[in-house]
């Protein structure tokens, strides 16, 4: 694991250490108390059995109920320590990976899989578990294997070789397990990473895929990469089973051993039949810790992968979190200078301009034909993709000075599909503006014009609208999105195919409400519907990533297309 990848843990392991010394204090005494019924057994045998020793057997079998109880609380305290780690790395582990993918740049977030992102979080469950579970005490127990080994050899010093030849033998297998598996299960997570892909883009378009019947088309890459999960499976269960197997064999082995170099130790007179049985139960001790290892490495594997995959995540390059400057309210005066963003540097830029400006107020139309680079250019200009070189400015700042937050909170965005969450209305309008009042989240649902609509349903503002917005139609999700963009009341409101979804006289409504936002905001539309053109002040024409046309729309459109635009109705000026 390089250092780079796992340096983000050690800050949060740190403050840990008082607490692991706890689990080691508590682990010395378990495995302390642990020798007292191997020795207690070794006492029965040699010391009260041959000499009917009633007296002794009441004195030793009170001493080993005495300390089989404090055994039970100090392992109930390890347990308890174990669940505060447990607690600590929930809590850092998954809060600091919040705030990270919360913070990554648009771009970062869209380079990967839905499915990954997903993983990362399960990815914190893994490190939870290894660093506070079963692994975590097994690490814990593994440092007194030789204590009992010293134990051994202190009651059966004729079996100390039986021992160390096992003890080797099972450190390596460890060993070879260790490498062997962490090969297998690294393979066997990159086939299941394929898998849930598909099936999280399969969820995701769950309507496109009944409606068209593609289940027919899906199931056989479905089939292929299942078929290539369970196969990766078989083959690290295999491994994985087999080095199990051969470790229980040894430890079958080894008490064999035990028991015909003790008997012919016996036979000799060099050893009692109590140190042998003793040195049997020992044995459990001794090899149960390193047996253990061989089924635990494909736990070390997931773990060392998931700090890789988190530290990688962690390593990438975020959004700013403090803005360098502090500023007022801006009007809504856009700048656009020496802008170049592409997708991949190695194809042409998909947006270049030389030189856009946006005055502040009024309905600004951006045109093209498709793929022309429209959606692109509005992400640009409200900071969600970085462009590598030039820069685009708020009234006279650079954006790349400021912090998401502020910005999202001078530009509302309304997307082309508009993406709503599992809960009431009024939650999701208020996600624009936490904290706000209900005297805010009245007003913007007043001014996108869906209050009407809102009142009418039996829960109002507190009516469940369904994983993704599913209860409500495409238009009534728009204007709830229009409303959550303007609860912060932002100088600039940029909306992405706004009437895409809408009939006839839902486009006639929205082109009267646009008219009325943009008395006092900067509004920019992404548009193809010929219906709100008549309330744009501007229009700016791209092809290809360029700006093409830029100009008031009565001049810009009678130019380009022959058109003359349309007068809006007189209701509606502004």
């Amino acid at each position: 694991m390089s250092a780079d990848k796992n340096s983000w843990l050690t800050p949060i392991l740190d403050p840990l250490r008082p607490v692991m010394r706890e689990l080691l204090a508590a682990s010395l005494f378990v495995n302390i108390l642990a020798l007292a019924v191997p020795i207690f057994v070794m006492q029965v045998y040699d010391r009260v059995i041959g000499h009917s020793g009633m007296a002794t057997l009441k004195g030793l079998t009170i001493g080993v109920c005495v300390l089989l109880f404090f055994d039970y609380i100090v392992r109930t305290s390890r347990g308890r320590v174990m669940q505060t780690v447990a607690l600590r790395i929930d809590v850092e582990v998954g809060t600091k990976l919040f705030d990270k993918v919360m913070h990554l740049p648009l771009r970062t977030l869209e380079s990967r899989p839905t499915s990954f992102w997903q993983t990362l979080f399960r990815d914190v469950d893994a490190i939870r578990n290894t660093v506070s579970g079963a692994t975590a005490i097994l690490l814990a127990d593994l440092p007194f294997v030789f204590l009992f080994l010293g134990v051994i050899f202190a009651i059966g010093r004729p079996l100390a070789a039986v021992f160390v030849a096992m003890f080797v033998a099972f450190i390596v297998l460890a060993w070879k397990s260790g490498s062997a598996l962490t090969d297998t299960s690294g393979k066997e997570k990159n086939v299941q990473s394929s898998r849930d892909a598909l099936v999280a883009e399969i969820i995701a378009g769950r309507g496109t895929v009944k409606a068209v019947a593609l289940d027919r088309a899906i199931r056989p890459i479905w089939e292929e990469r299942q078929a290539g999960t369970i196969e990766q499976s078989i083959q690290r269960g295999a491994v994985q089973d087999g080095y199990v197997n051969l470790g229980q064999t040894l430890t079958m082995m080894g008490s064999m051993a035990l028991t015909t170099v003790g008997a012919v130790f016996i036979i000799d007179h060099e050893l009692t039949m109590g140190a042998l049985v003793a040195c049997n139960m020992l044995s459990s001790r001794l090899y149960g810790p390193i047996n253990q290892l061989v089924g635990a490495w494909k736990t070390f594997a997931a773990f060392k992968q998931s700090v890789e995959r988190l530290g990688e995540i962690f390593n990438e390059d975020e959004e700013r979190r403090e803005s360098a400057i502090r500023r007022e309210r801006p009007v809504g005066h856009l700048a656009v200078e020496d802008l170049i963003f592409s997708y991949d540097k190695k194809a042409q830029p998909a947006v270049a301009i030389d030189r856009l400006e946006i005055r502040p107020r009024g309905v600004i139309a951006i045109l093209g034909r498709n793929g022309s680079g429209k959606s692109t250019l509005l992400k640009v200009l409200m900071g969600l993709y970085h462009p590598e070189k030039g820069r685009v400015l708020l009234d006279g700042s650079d954006i790349a000075q400021f912090t998401r937050a502020e910005l999202a909170g001078w530009m509302g965005y309304v997307p082309q599909e508009c993406v709503l969450f599992n809960g009431t209305i009024r939650e999701n309008i208020a996600y624009g503006l936490p904290g706000c009042t209900d005297e805010d989240i009245l007003a913007a649902a007043q001014t996108a014009g869906v209050h009407h609509y809102i009142v009418d349903l039996p829960d109002g503002y507190g009516a469940q609208i369904g994983e993704a917005g599913s209860r409500l139609s495409a238009g009534q999700r728009q204007r709830i999105a229009i409303a959550r963009a303007l609860i912060g009341n932002p100088p600039v409101l940029l909306l992405d195919e706004p009437s895409a979804s809408l009939d006839r006289q839902a486009e006639e409504d929205l082109r009267n409400t646009l008219a009325e936002f943009a008395r006092e905001r900067t509004v920019i539309i992404v548009t193809h519907s010929p219906v709100l053109l008549p309330v744009c002040r501007d229009v700016v024409v791209v092809d290809k990533g360029r700006v093409v046309a830029a100009g008031p729309a009565a001049e810009t459109l009678q130019r380009l297309f022959g058109v003359r635009q349309q007068p809006a109705p007189q209701a509606v000026t502004a």
